[in-house]
Formats: C-alpha cells, structure tokens, sequence
C-alpha cells in the first residue's frame, strides 16, 4: 500500500476523552471522484462515514477482531500501511486503530482479488469528533463503491452483537448497481467476494483492454472510457485513437466480416497456398454428417462465425459424433463449419502490425490420475490452485463440468466417479480455452522460420492489423509444411491474457506493440490543454484565450459558464465548467486544443474531466462560495482552485497572478515553469516578481506611464512591449481594470503555448465583450438614449471591480441605476457586503430575488438594502421588485438620457432580450451626440 495514513492517536486517550455516543456506525456522504481531486491526483472513492459509538473501540479493544479479520482476508498481512513494510497494517491493527482506518484497507483488498488491483488510500478526520474521510482508489467505479459496501458489512459482521449496526449503507450503490447480495441476508464472506468478483468481470475492463490501457498510461498517453463495455478513447481530441479489446482504429471492418466467417477466412488461405484444412459450410446434421464423410474422419465442427471456443467439438470420428457435434455448434449460431481435423498440438500466435510477437501452445483443461482420487476430486484439487479464479481475475480459470466433459470423460469410458491410473491425462475440453480452464505455454522463441512467415503472411491476407491465429503442428519448431499442421482458425481481437500470463514459460507485454502501432515514435497523442480558474474573470481569460488560439488557426474546444463551444459554434448552453464538460471538448475528434474554464464546484463534486494539463492558470482567489461544501475560507478555496496548476506537465505552464498572495504561494507547488502575471510592472512590481523577471523566468505585466499603459512580456533577457491596455476593446478604453486583468493572463496563457506574439496582439485587438462573444461578461448596450451595461458580477470582488469601472465612467453621465439580486447560497456577510458595495455605486437601486437558492421570501431583499443602506443609499431610492425581468424593465422606463443602468444579471439571455428590445421616445439630438468615454469601444451593442 502506499500513500496509507493511519489515525495515529492512542487509544487510551481516546477512551479518556471520548464522549459516550449510542449511536451505530453511518455513512453519510459518498462520492466518486473520476479525475484528480482535493483528495488525489487520480480516480478515488470518498466516505464520510461516522463511527458513532464505535469510535469508542480502536481495534485493540474489540475481543479478536483482528485475529478474526486476518483469517478472512489473509492477504491483509501485504500491507505496508503508514509503517511502508510487509505487515505494517497488521501492526497497526494490534497498536489499535479506528474503523474506519479499517475499512479503506479492506475495500483496497477486496478491489485487489476482485481482479481490479489498487493501492492508494487515506483516512483522514472529517472534522466532526469520530467523522471521517475514508479515500480509495478504484479501476471501475462501480466496483469500488461495492468493495466499499461490502468492506463496512464485513466489519459490521466482526462486531460483537450489542456494537453491530449500519446506517445508510445504500449510499454506496450508484443508480443502476444493485447490491452483491440481499442487503439483509446473513454476512458470507466468501459468497460475497464470489459475487464481487463476477460483478467485476461483468463491469471492469477485461485483461486485453486493460493491458492496453496500461501501457497507454505508461507513455502518458490518457485513457477515457467511453461505454460500458472495452470501447476506450487513447489520446485528446484530434490526435485520439480507439480500442475495444484488441479491435483498434486501425482496425478493417473488411477484414472483421471475414474473419468472422470461418469458410471465407479458409478458403482464401487454401487459395493463398497457406497450409489450412479442408472445410465445408452446412446448415442441417445431414449435411454435416455428408460434409464429414466427403471430407474424411476425423473431423472438426463449429459455428461459422463463433469464439471462445464455444460450440466447437475436435476429432470426431464417426457420424453420430458429427451428428452431436453439429448440435453443439449450431446453439451458438445457424451457419456451422465442418472442416479436418489436423493432428497435433494447439498453438495460438499473435501478429500485430505485420510482426509476430507472441506464441504460445494451449493445453485444454485437464487432470492427470494418480490412482486413488476420483475425477471429481481431482479437478477440485486443480481449482484449489490459488492462481486459478472464477473468472479472469487470476491468471487461470477453474474448471467447471458442463455436457462437453461429460462427453469427453465418455467417450473416455470415465465418470466424475472414476479413478484414473497414475499419469494418465483425462482431457475435460476439447478446446484449450483459458477461459474454460486450460493452460499455456509460451514458446515464442521456439517458432520455426518458415511458421513465422506463414503466420505474418495469412494475417495480411485476412487483413488484419491485429490477429490471433490457431495452428495446430505435432511441433511448432518445424516448418508446417513438414509437418502436414497447418492454421485452423484466424481471430479479430485476440484476447491477450495467455500471452500477457502465460502458466509456463516467459511473459510477453504484447500491448506494448499495439500502442506502437497506433502512437508511432514523434507521434503526439494529446491536444494542447489549458484550464483556467480562479474567482473572477474566468470566463472573459478563457474566452479571450480560445480566440486568440483560433486566430492561430487551431479548432479549439472550449468550456465556460455559458456553454461549450467547439470552434466557435455553440454545442450546449449551461454552466459547463465541471468535469463532464472537459472530457465532451476531449472526446471530440475534431478539437486542435482544449481551453477548459474550471469551477470549483466541478473539482469538489467530482475532480478534474482530464488527467494532466499544459497550461493552468490561476487567476485570483476571493470570498466566493465560502460555507458550502466543507470550504470555509478563502485559505480552503485556494486550496481547492490550486489543483489546477498542481497537474501541470512537467514541460507545462503555470500562470499565477503575481498581485495576488494566494495564488503567488501556490509556485510552491506548482508544476512546470511558472509564469506571473501582473497589473503592475517596473519598479511598481512586487518584489517576488522582480526576482522572478530577473532570473529569467517569463512574466507579463502592466508598465504605468505617461502616454498610457503597456502590456508588455519578460522572457530571459528580452523584454517585449505587446500593446497599448486601451486599444484592447474589452478593457473599454483602458478603463476596465478586471480585463486589463484578464488581457494579461490571456496573453500569458498563449505565450506559455508558443502562440506569435503578433498573433496575441491581433487577437486582443480583434476581442469583444459584446453579447454574442461574451454573454453576461460587461456586456455594453449604447442602442439607448442611455447605456446599458450588463454583466454578471455575484461576488464582493467582483463587485468593487465595477465599482471602480463606475467612478471612471461617471463624468460622462447622469444618474447611475443599479438592478442587483443576492445569491442565497452565500454568507450573510457577503451579500452584506454586495449591498454596501452597490449602495457607493449607484443613485438608485432595484432589488429582486432570483437567486433565492433555500432560503425565504424577502430575506436576500433585506439584506442587500441593509448592506445598501450602510453604503450610503437612503431607503427611498431602493426599490424591491422580485421578479427579475421586471426589475429590470422598472430600472430601465426610469432612466433618462445620459443615465447608465447596470443590470447584475441571473437569467443572461432573457434579460438581454429585455434590454435590447426595450424601446423609449428618441432623444434629442444633443443628447446622441453627447460624447460618452471609450469611443467606438464602448458601441458594442447594437439595436
């Protein structure tokens, strides 16, 4: 185990202070997360699971506990714990740990013989005396919430009677996953496990597709799931390549359709001259027994387009065999093959991309006498074998007896009841299948020449870029064409697993020539990523960065508040700033680069939607959602936020804004290069900055000076003067501090990305925050007798940045009108403080409620004028309308010529429509010719 950390205090302290708490032990909280996370940088599984009474009793003082634990889960002793050795756990259990220490252990060991094989995990306090947050990781979620669920029942079972009890264990199944067992059944330990194990089989990827996947990852190559079943995405959008199984992109659908029938595969080897057997397709017994006679016994029959092995019966030798053999085929399909049996040994070889790479001889399920055990007994005595499982969670499969045994010990003149000479080998298969019980021998370097070439060449013929052919040769180390074998079958999307765990013989990693097939050398895999968070400005950096990146010819996904955009075009509207959203722009073949706007509601619900980043961008941290989720201040909420820059590439970018503290202490843990960011450069830099300027790391900063400000770029020794702050149209001549803010983050985002430096200058040239480019983002409205100015501030910081916008403006008009609501799942000081904020602000002031969010009627309203009041807004000039629309129609019909109305808007399109389709009497032409700051700038709206 690693990364394990146990609850390190004494156990007799906790009995001294504990609090006497009759309560069982709860599960109040679970929750997966599928990317990195607060918790981990890959997928886990929290539970906030409470003790209760139970935190009363470490594991040193529950009467053979332990004793009882380590005998059901022997494999317990491999954990190293917080010690890091062999045993560590298990010296924690007899020093006395908690519960729940306890039950991340168990649920990591029940993933691990459930053939889903993890190793991380942690619990930590929750906060709350006898809380915790019990963290695992997974391979299939659904299977790590049952090994959850399944480890607190296993515990509960342990228990002595009066300590028993779980609460709430249901929250451990997600929607469409139904309990291992009946919930209220007796504790079995090993039925349990059996049904974790098929369930696991049934939900996680098989050992083809995970070998796969492994190997990807190995060579940073990311890997997403796309259904329920062995379809997996290799790579981001444009560069992604997919597998299901050992089916690939490069995979011929020609070549599958004729693969999969068995005749056509044959008969364009015989025509190939490549050493095959004869066959005919029947459709009735009859004509099979007629196919076998025309042929010559003995003979082979199975279904045309079958796999696995199932349906397939060898060496039958007289018509009521074929007659037997034909019913067995034909249940796996109409279409049956009758083809010669060949002598000899079954080999399976595997060529992938023209090579053979792996081979390997099947020796079919069996048991070998030794004079005094029944049959029975001795396949029981085969499956007692730890290496063999239900399914393919081991390395071997068990034997089961169905009709083919039955058959086969027959015709052998044996029952289940019979004892077998010593030595004699009683066959139980037909087929050597792993799957059904047989074994394999790796002799890859054994092949001879001439086989090898045969091999390489028949999977040209079918054409296949991945194929599994079935030989059967008295000896694979002569020529086929000596030896009169010759191939039997030829298989689309061979399984890997007798290559990859061979039961004798030397293992082969036989993905690593897949993924060298379809990520040859210098061949990328992953689009540029870019994620941005931070408090305010989101939106506004993540849209100028997309822009700018498309004015650099690049098809760019991007995810924001207002919806996912694939090169510019809308694809869904909403708040897409979780994780759902990133791995939709991923997935999309089409996207060159991914600029990802990241909430912390998405990293706290369910992690990042993708594994790495090349750049992240942090761009402020202010009181925002404090008091929800655990986040308590705005320590916490950089704590949260700062995950983006932690899983930075190492060749990555990490641009922090240089004025802010906490985003200024995350370079500690930061990865790749940082970059900073500033809204002041020269001598006004902080003093962190400079340094950082001048041992030669990369900045952009605002330099103050007479003819105006300079956004300019520090690279090494170069110093770069990009543009004048006012000729970016967002920042509204200049004035707009937030965008200034935001123009340099974006500019260094895109330098981080190697974007032209002219190319940056012309994309900020060419951005608006008008409706279309940037909904709800300072949108300006000068279709008016007076300006509209809309945008979506709903923090105090975001407030005082248009507060400061305001006093710029204010020369150039009347009156200021305000429409604001409060934002009901925020602190009451913070909406306190919105109100104080609007309340210096405006002249008049229209309250409504839209975002309510849980709590009453009326009570936002009062505390957004209270808060207004103490800004120095008189009670008359506030007026409370609730529904939004309305409040901003009634602010609008008020407003006289050269007035400006802000409107904070909720519902951003309805209230744009509002504004924009508002009509009043024209104005006198003085009053349109009146000049208003920002020129052309400010026209950003249109009637």
């Amino acid at each position: 185990m690693d990364n394990h950390t146990a609850i390190s205090s004494p156990a007799t302290e906790v009995m001294s202070d504990a609090t006497h708490n009759e309560a069982p032990m709860c599960v109040q909280e679970s929750r997966v997360y599928r990317g990195p996370n607060p918790y981990g940088y890959r997928p886990v599984v929290r539970l906030k699971l409470a003790l209760g009474k139970l935190e009363e009793y470490p594991t040193n003082r529950l009467e053979d506990f332990t004793e009882r634990l380590l005998e059901t889960i022997p494999s317990l002793h491999e954990h190293g714990c917080s010690y890091g050795h062999h045993g560590g756990f298990v010296q924690r259990l007899h020093e006395g740990t908690w519960l729940a220490h306890v039950a991340e252990h168990i649920a990591i060991e029940l993933q691990c013989l459930a053939a889903t094989p993890v190793t991380y995990g942690k619990t930590r306090s929750a906060g709350d005396e006898g809380v915790y947050n019990v963290v695992y990781s997974y391979l299939e979620e659904r299977v790590g919430l049952l090994a959850g669920w399944m480890a607190l029942r296993l515990i509960n079972h342990l228990l002595p009677p009066h300590l028993q009890g779980v609460q709430n264990l249901d929250l451990l199944l997600a929607e469409d996953t139904p309990p291992l067992v009946d919930p209220d059944a007796p504790f079995d330990y090993q039925a349990e496990l059996e049904a974790l194990i098929r369930r696991a089989e049934r939900l996680a990827l098989g050992p083809t597709t995970q070998s796969l996947v492994d190997e990807a990852c190995r060579r940073n190559i990311p890997a997403i799931r796309l259904d329920e079943y062995s379809l997996v995405q290799l790579g981001y959008g444009k560069y992604q390549q997919r597998i299901r199984a050992s089916v690939t992109s490069h995979t011929s659908h020609i070549a599958l359709e004729t693969a999969g029938n068995k005749s056509l595969t044959n008969r364009l080897l015989e025509e190939a001259g490549i050493p095959s057997p004869r066959g005919r397709m029947v459709r009735s017994a009859d004509e099979a027994v007629a196919a076998a006679r025309k042929i010559g016994f003995p003979v082979v029959t199975k279904p045309l387009d079958g796999n696995h092995g199932r349906g397939v019966s060898l060496n039958l030798t007289d018509n009521d065999q074929v007659h037997w053999g034909f019913e067995q085929a034909a249940k796996h399909g109409t279409r049956v093959i009758v083809e010669k049996y060949l002598q000899g040994h079954d080999y399976r070889i595997l060529v992938i991309n023209n090579k053979l790479v792996a081979a390997a001889r099947r020796v079919p399920a069996h048991v070998v006498g030794n004079g005094h055990d029944t049959i029975e007994q001795l396949i029981a005595k085969v499956n007692s074998d730890p290496r063999r499982g239900i399914g393919h969670e081991k390395v071997l499969t068990r034997i089961t007896v169905d009709a083919q045994a039955e058959r086969l010990l027959k015709c052998a003149g044996y029952t289940l009841q019979s004892i077998v000479p010593p030595g004699e080998v009683v066959y139980l298969r037909a087929t050597a299948n792993m799957s059904t019980g047989g074994t394999a021998v790796d002799c890859t370097d054994e092949m001879h020449p001439d086989n090898v070439e045969i091999v390489v060449r028949a999977a040209q013929i079918i054409g296949l870029d991945i194929a599994g052919l079935d030989i059967v040769s008295p000896d694979i180390t002569r020529s086929l064409c000596e030896t009169g074998g010759g191939i039997v079958e030829v298989n689309a999307g061979p399984g890997f697993r007798m290559h990859l765990q061979p039961s004798e013989g030397k293992p082969r990693n036989v993905a690593r020539p897949v993924i060298d097939m379809l990520f040859p050398p210098n061949t990328p895999a992953r689009i540029p990523v870019v994620a941005i968070t931070g408090t305010n400005g989101k939106t506004t950096t993540s849209r100028m960065v997309a822009h700018i990146l498309k004015q650099h010819g690049q098809c760019v996904g991007l995810t924001t508040s207002n919806g996912i955009y694939i090169d510019g075009n809308l694809l869904q509207s909403g708040d897409t700033t979780g994780p759902k959203s990133a791995r939709m722009v991923l997935r999309d073949p089409t996207v060159e680069a991914a600029v990802l706007e990241t909430a912390r509601g998405g990293i706290l619900r369910e992690g990042l939607g993708f594994d790495r980043c090349d750049v992240g961008a942090v761009l402020n941290i202010a009181a925002d959602h404090l008091g929800l989720k655990g986040v308590e201040t705005v320590e916490d909420l950089a704590q949260v936020k700062s995950l983006v820059v932690e899983v930075v590439q190492k060749n990555g970018y990490s641009v922090l804004n240089a004025d802010d503290p906490l985003t200024t202490k995350m370079r500690r843990r930061a990865g790749g290069q940082i970059v900073f960011f500033s809204m002041f450069g020269g001598d006004d830099a902080p003093a962190h900055l400079r340094e950082h300027i001048a041992n030669g790391g990369i900045a952009v900063a605002l330099q103050c000076g007479l003819k105006g400000d300079m956004l300019a770029i520090y690279n090494k020794d170069e110093y770069i003067p990009l543009m004048w702050a006012r000729d970016i149209p967002a920042t509204l001549d200049g004035i707009s501090k937030s965008n200034i803010a935001n123009a340099l983050a974006a500019t260094a985002i895109t330098y981080a990305l190697q974007v032209p430096v002219e190319t940056i200058r012309q994309g900020l040239r060419s951005f608006v925050t008008d409706f279309e480019n940037s909904p709800g983002r300072l949108n300006v409205y000068d279709a008016l007798p007076f300006r509209v100015i809309m945008d979506y501030a709903h923090n105090p910081a975001g407030m005082e940045n248009m507060a400061d916008l305001v006093s710029k403006l204010r020369a150039n008009h009347g009156r200021v009108f305000g429409v604001l609501s409060g934002t009901g799942d925020r602190r009451d000081q913070d909406i306190l403080r919105m109100g104080e904020l609007i309340g210096g602000m405006v002249d008049e002031l229209v309250i409504h409620e839209s975002e309510r969010r849980g709590r009453p009627t009326g009570e936002l309203s009062r505390l957004l004028r209270e808060g207004a009041v103490s800004g120095g807004l008189t009670d008359d000039h506030i007026t409370t309308i609730m529904p939004e629309l309305d409040a901003v129609q009634n602010a609008l019909s008020r407003a006289q010529p050269r007035d400006l109305v802000l409107v904070f808007a909720s519902k951003i399109n309805d209230v744009w429509k509002v504004i924009t389709s508002f009509r009043k009497d024209k104005p006198d032409t003085a009053m349109l010719a009146a000049p208003h700051s920002g020129g052309n700038a400010l026209s950003n709206g249109s009637a």
